[in-house]
């Protein structure tokens, strides 16, 4: 069982910066391929970032593609999600997930272990 607990959301103005931070409890992170999602009110929870285990690999979808960068920490057993050039159409409720599967995995129904999410919401 692997827990996980976001921190770093926010309300920021359009064009501010955050930083998401996601830490897992458990000695084997390392073994986990890491993911943000995001759902917005009224839409559907979306992938936004994944990182594989070794950091290696990174996806991110293309709307957030020159404004977000994911990397990992495996000694904090941290996985960061860094914002910026926020937009109000970021606003959403951003979600940290953890899978066992090798490599990248973009399809939610693919990770295990979810955190409880962290708001971030942009003003105009």
């Amino acid at each position: 069982q692997v827990q996980m607990v976001e921190s770093g959301g926010g309300l920021v103005q359009a064009g501010a910066s955050l930083r998401l931070s996601c830490r897992a409890s458990g000695s084997t992170f390392r073994s986990f391929s890491m993911g943000w999602f995001r759902q917005a009110p009224g839409k559907e929870r979306e992938i936004i970032a994944a990182i594989s285990q070794s950091g290696a690999s990174t996806y991110y979808t293309d709307s957030v593609k020159g404004r977000f960068n994911i990397s990992r920490d495996g000694a904090k057993n941290t996985v960061y999600l860094q914002m910026n050039m926020l937009k109000p159409q970021d606003t959403a409720v951003y979600y940290c997930a953890a899978t066992s599967s090798l490599g990248i995995t973009t399809q939610r129904g693919g990770y295990d272990y979810w955190g409880q999410g962290t708001q971030v919401t942009v003003s105009s």
